[in-house]
């Protein structure tokens, strides 16, 4: 590496602080948690490998800022405390002299208490998010793994985050689970837990937590698993791997996704995948021989396939199919084929994306909880895209038919508390009520309007309509909504508003969906309903704890 020219002293901080200097490498005897790294949007994406003597190597690209950085991230390295690892810079490296490590890493002392960082939306502490993966409840703890680029906060090098919670509402992040390897990074699948020993990854009584995923290739997407004895902490991989590689039989790089499930009535595996045009079924013994069985077009991403009671009777029981889009369809499956009866139908719009449903809920819980990405940026902050709300799915008989619902589940009641209510408001008089609320950056609000002389009203923030109602056309922000009773006037909306995000649910879950949260643009009116001589039959606001 080409030194800068710099003072006596520096050169002799650099060559006692544990870090020795070659031609485009640096290398760190581990002694700390985190080694730190500069990123500037300046510069181009070059190549950036650490290599661990014997143990590991990992090549990823990054910004790395030779003077000026944008922001930092990190990288946790104390699993190789003691150990010296190399990193190899094939772009400008004069960056490499600033990488340091700590037992912190940089910017961790406003860790959460950034302008833009959402306070009831989990986001990665640094880097870039998108969908989440292998969903699953596990001795106690809710686990979160997604889509990471610990290195930027806009896509690449993808990596599985992880995060867990006792609650689905505060949630610790961990140290990434999933790194790319020599057949790809690592793109989303499915978590479950091998009760029976069927992939012979059990330690005594100790089940295996398996993970299927897709390693994406530059010219080669294929499946493969991994398993971890230590609650998810730490993952092996396969030594097989690919478990299936279905290039060929598609013609098609597009196959990927795995979300896997165990079949009671069957006693099997499967495994829905997207491939090309919809989702496949695979069936296997083991997790790591499978089956084509089975293909149904339709959908893009990111499959679901699960059973739910109708209007809560076990005794009528549907499976929902939908893709990443949240189209679905509702039908029967037989353990390697699934036929729609209804759809497609569309329970939830907006910024989310590519949602997925939690594993292994105990049977005393019973509910199907969602977690999708959200597809939204936070201006000026080193992370970018979140988690929408969890919610719980259900299947109610409407006057259209069996159709999903969605509501937030539960466990977030207690990030809320009502602090004013109004029944029977002109909407003038309700605009004077929330005049108190201008200043507040997070809140949860409860209405039902009713039209009268308006065809159109709703409730708008800094001028950015949240809930915008046409009776005439039947449309709910743009997308069509028809309330149970078609000739109601009213409509009723919980909107929860987040610092970079908003989520609004329709009567009760019927419709949902979510927007970016737009700066005011100098706009000063703050929370204000509008809508021709509109009545504001319920109006309730509610304060917002933090869940950092």
């Amino acid at each position: 590496m080409k030194i800068p020219c710099k003072a006596a002293f520096t050169i002799y901080l650099l060559l006692f602080s544990g870090i020795t200097l070659y031609a485009g490498d640096i290398s760190f005897k581990i002694t700390k948690k985190y080694l730190n790294f500069p990123v500037s949007h300046r510069q181009d994406r070059c190549k950036m490998t650490f290599d661990v003597k014997g143990e590991s190597t990992l090549s990823v690209v990054i910004r790395l800022a030779p003077d000026e950085a944008d922001y930092w991230v990190f990288r946790d390295v104390s699993a190789f405390k003691g150990k010296t690892i190399k990193i190899t810079y094939e772009g400008n490296d004069a960056g490499l002299n600033k990488i340091y490590q700590a037992d912190e890493f940089a910017g961790q002392d406003s860790l959460y208490k950034e302008k833009n960082r959402p306070q009831f939306h989990f986001t990665t502490q640094r880097g870039w998010i998108n969908d989440p993966n292998g969903l699953i409840y596990h001795k106690g703890e809710y686990h979160l793994f997604y889509q990471h680029n610990p290195y930027e906060k806009d896509w690449e090098n993808m990596h599985w985050g992880h995060a867990v919670s006792k609650d689905l509402v505060h949630w610790e992040e961990l140290a990434d689970a999933l790194y790319p390897d020599h057949l790809g990074t690592m793109f989303s699948g499915s978590a479950v837990i091998d009760y029976e020993n069927t992939a012979g990854f059990n330690k005594g009584k100790t089940p295996a937590m398996v993970v299927a995923f897709t390693a994406a290739g530059p010219d080669r997407q294929v499946q493969g698993i991994a398993y971890s004895l230590d609650d998810g902490r730490t993952f092996t991989k396969y030594a097989g791997n690919p478990v299936i590689d279905s290039k060929d039989k598609w013609n098609s790089n597009d196959t990927r996704d795995p979300k896997v499930f165990w079949y009671a009535p069957s006693k099997h595996w499967v495994m829905v995948l997207n491939e090309r045009d919809g989702h496949s079924i695979y069936t296997s013994g083991n997790l790591k021989d499978w089956t084509y069985e089975s293909h149904i077009t339709g959908f893009w991403e990111c499959p679901e396939l699960f059973e739910l009671p109708v209007d809560g009777d076990t005794q009528t029981m549907k499976w929902v199919m939908y893709g990443a889009s949240g189209t679905y369809m509702i039908g029967s499956f037989n353990g390697k084929e699934f036929k729609p009866e209804t759809g497609k139908f569309c329970y939830t719009n907006g910024c989310i994306y590519a949602a997925q449903t939690f594993t292994n809920i105990p049977a005393t819980d019973g509910r199907r909880i969602q977690m999708g990405w959200g597809r939204v940026s936070h201006p000026g902050m080193p992370f970018n895209g979140m988690m929408m709300m969890p919610t719980e799915l259900t299947l109610r008989t409407t006057k259209d038919g069996i159709r999903l619902i969605s509501v937030p589940v539960k466990e977030t009641e207690q990030l809320f508390q009502s602090v004013q209510k109004w029944q029977s408001l002109t909407s003038d008089e309700a605009n004077q009520k929330l005049a108190a609320f201008k200043a507040t950056d997070c809140l949860r609000i409860k209405t039902t309007i009713k039209l009268s002389h308006a065809t159109d009203a709703g409730l708008s923030l800094f001028g950015q309509r949240i809930l915008n109602y046409d009776m005439n056309f039947n449309t709910v922000n743009g997308h069509f909504y028809s309330p149970q009773d078609p000739t109601s006037m009213e409509l009723s909306a919980d909107i929860y508003i987040d610092r970079t995000t908003i989520e609004v649910f329709i009567d009760g879950g019927l419709y949902s969906y979510s927007m970016e949260r737009h700066p005011s643009d100098g706009n000063k009116e703050g929370l204000h309903f509008w809508g021709n001589r509109i009545e504001v039959k319920h109006l309730e606001v509610f304060s917002v704890k933090s869940i950092w």
